[in-house]
Order: C-alpha cells, then structure tokens, then sequence
C-alpha cells in the first residue's frame, strides 16, 4: 500500500472501526480533548498541535507537526445516576445509569508535508457523545416501562489543509464530516406530551450525517510565544425516528464552538499552554430549549422550536503544562475548569443526560523509542459533580403534574488511553 492511497484506506478502515463503540462525555458532551498528548494536556491544542489529529483541535497545526501518522485508543469509564427526593407518587431512590459502564474511543490522525509550506491531513476521531443505561427505570413510578436511557456517539472525518504563509503565520481549514447515531430507551411516558408521540423512544437505532468546517491560524507571535485561533461551524443533524423527541422534528445539529489559546516556551524543556473554548449548546433547539413549557402545556416535544435539555452554553478554561525530562520522554500534566451547563430547574429531563462535571485533572507522557516512535499515554478524571434540583419535578398530578420534588443528577469520569505515532 502507498502513501498516496493510505488515507482513503485508512479513513474508511477507521470509520468501520470506531462508529460501533464512540460513547463520551466530558465538557457536556463534547470531548475535552484530541489524541493522547493534548488529552495529557487537560485538551489544550489550540496554539501547541502536537501529532497528526491536530486538526480535531485547530487546522492550522497540520502544517506544524510534520509527514507523521498516530493511532491512539482510549478506556472511558463514566459513573452517572440521578435521585429523586420528595416525590409524592413514591418515586424517592437513587437510580444507578451505569448498566453500560465502560467504553472505547480509538482515534485517528494522520498528516503529509507536501512542501515546506503546504500540509494535508486527515483525522478521525470521536467529537463527542452521551449515555445512560438504568435498568432500575427513573420514570417508572409514573408510568414508564423497561430499562430507561439513551446513547448518542459522534463520529468526525476530517480531512484538512493548511499553508504556513511565512515563519510568523499559519492558517489552516478542515470539513468537519460528522455522522451521530442515538437511541432512547424507556421515556415512552413522554409521549403524551409530544406532536409525533409514536416518535419518541424504543425506535431502534437512527443516525445522521452532516457536513461543517473547522477554519484557524497560528501566530508565532514572539520567538517563546504562539496564540491561536480556531473556529467551528454547526453541523445541521436530524433523528427522524425521534421527531417526537428532539425539537424540530428530530433536530439534533452539532453546535457551532471555537476558541483560543497561547503556547508560551518558558526554557527548551518547559512549556506552558492555555486554551479557552466556548460550545454554543444552547443554540441547538434540542439541547438548549428549556423543558418547562412542556410541562405547562405551553410547547410539545418535536415541535418547532420545542422543549429541550435546557443547557446553557459552556466555556472551558485549559491550562497545561509539558516537560522534556529527557531527550526521550517527555512529562504532561493539566487542569480545566467549566461552568455547569445543566440548570438546577431543568434536571428531571437531564436524568438521561447527565452531562454535569466540570473540571478535570490529567497528567500524560510520551516516550521516543529508539528506532524513532512515539508512545504516548495519558489519564484524566472529571470530578464529580452533582446539580440539585429545584423546582425541578412538577407538582401535581398528570397529565401536567409529576408530584413535583426534585431530581438531583450526578456524573464523574475516568479516561486513561495511550497511542503510538511516527514520523515518515
């Protein structure tokens, strides 16, 4: 096999692979990084592209890292549940989500140096992704069936390029091709206040597929300094399936997100990175729309414009620090902080979407071995986070009211992952 055709073998290999097993959460349901040595970095990426999948994080980097290819393969292990407290239909318990408890994300990253200026890259990997699993039913008590949840997993190809314009500026574009399967499982109850209510769980598996870009720059703005820029476009998805699920008629797009960062080279052994990141969730019908108007009556699920998941948008601060301990290994450690996108009054609905943790702690490593590769690992841990309910569940009886009480929703995560990338 040849270079020149290794990377339509290679994507279609890697997309066979890893649509089965995507499933992620970290900042909402967005990865809080790409490929292991910016995930060792708490996800910071955005001025310091450091291997082949750096154009999952700014395409720009494609052009900075060299002719290289990188496999990685990464263990999530989610811990999510709920409460209920204060219920007067008897539906006080804690309820464990963790039926599915273990997942794996390989990815993908792989990039050519065509002169000293032009590079093309392709990289494939999992954006993002959210599941639930409760054999014991949440919604049981008031009139649900089954096992309850739902898993969504994101699969992004994104082939890119990028042109260093001279030794100061960098820019770089990448097609975000994205394709999102989900299934609910278990929330029938809630087809009495849907538009299409034979649309709204226990439908199988759907998917879709969109199309995006990812447009940035790199700036080496001083000879110990380089900021960053990147920027991502929504990608326009729809369940048809769960049209009477997802506002919309099944909408369920991937929202627009971008960011900046700095990579400041303290000595030749020591370098300091930054990045903050915003994601527009609540810009996406399905995610960002408030669930109170279903309760009232007000709006139905699947409508235009229809109650959602009530996340508000998330802001990420990553720090990240990188020491080259030896001429062959080199030491990664990093933090992040996030504000709660989930709402105290929107918690009942978000008992099947967690999303709920804010700040991580990661620390990662890579070791040059003697013919030249590069063995990367890393671990990180979202601490747990809990949001409290208020107001959350509503009172009174049904059709309008659920007993009212609150819903209290819980998640912490472990991720460890190591790759293996070379240069050609």
């Amino acid at each position: 096999m040849t270079l020149a055709n290794f990377p339509l073998r290679a994507m279609t290999l890697a997309t066979a692979l890893l649509a089965p097993v995507l499933a992620n959460a970290t900042n909402g349901y967005f990865s809080h990084g790409y490929g292991a040595k910016s995930l060792g970095l708490a996800g910071v990426g955005i001025a310091l592209p450091q291997d082949g999948l750096a154009a999952a994080t700014n395409p720009a980097g494609t052009a900075l890292v060299g002719s290289r290819l990188d496999l990685g393969l990464t263990v999530f292990a989610p811990s999510r549940g709920a409460d209920i407290a204060g219920n007067a239909f008897g539906a006080d318990a804690s309820y464990s989500g963790n039926s599915s408890s273990t997942f794996l994300i390989p990815d993908f990253g792989y990039t050519r140096q065509i002169d000293p200026n032009l590079a093309v890259g392709l990289a494939v990997y999992g954006n993002g992704g959210m599941n639930t699993d409760y054999s014991q039913n949440p919604y049981s008590r008031f009139g649900a069936t089954g096992a309850a949840g739902i898993n969504l997993e994101q699969l992004f190809i994104s082939p890119s390029v990028a042109y260093k314009v001279n030794e100061t500026h960098t820019f770089g574009a990448a097609l975000n091709l994205a394709y999102q399967r989900f299934e609910a499982k278990g929330v029938g109850l809630f087809a009495g206040f849907s538009s299409a209510p034979g649309n709204v769980s226990d439908q199988g598996v759907d998917s879709t597929t969109g199309v995006g870009v990812r447009l940035g720059w790199i700036g080496k703005v001083t000879p110990q300094l380089t900021l960053g820029a990147t920027w991502a476009s929504k990608i326009s998805g729809k369940f048809d399936k769960y049209k009477g699920l997802f506002a919309d008629g099944g909408g369920f797009d991937v929202p627009e997100n971008y960011g900046v960062g700095l990579a400041f080279e303290a000595t030749p052994n020591w370098t300091l990175a930054a990045d903050v990141q915003t994601i527009r969730y609540s810009q996406v019908g399905s995610v960002g729309n408030s669930a109170a108007s279903l309760f009232t009556g007000q709006a139905q699920l699947g409508a235009a414009n229809g109650p959602g998941f009530g996340w508000r948008d998330l802001t990420v601060l990553k720090l990240g620090v990188s020491h080259k301990l030896r001429s062959d290994l080199t030491l990664r450690g990093g933090v992040s902080f996030a504000n709660q996108p989930v709402p105290e009054s929107e918690t009942f609905f978000n008992v099947l979407a967690p999303g709920v943790v804010k700040n991580h702690l990661t620390l990662g490593a890579t070791w040059t071995t003697p013919g030249g590769g590069e063995l990367s690992g890393f671990f990180a841990h979202a601490f747990g986070e809990t949001v409290n309910g208020v107001g959350s569940i509503p009172p009174g009886n049904p059709p309008a009211g659920f007993g009212g009480g609150n819903a209290n929703v819980r998640l912490k995560e472990n991720l460890i992952g190591v790759s293996y990338g070379w240069k050609f």
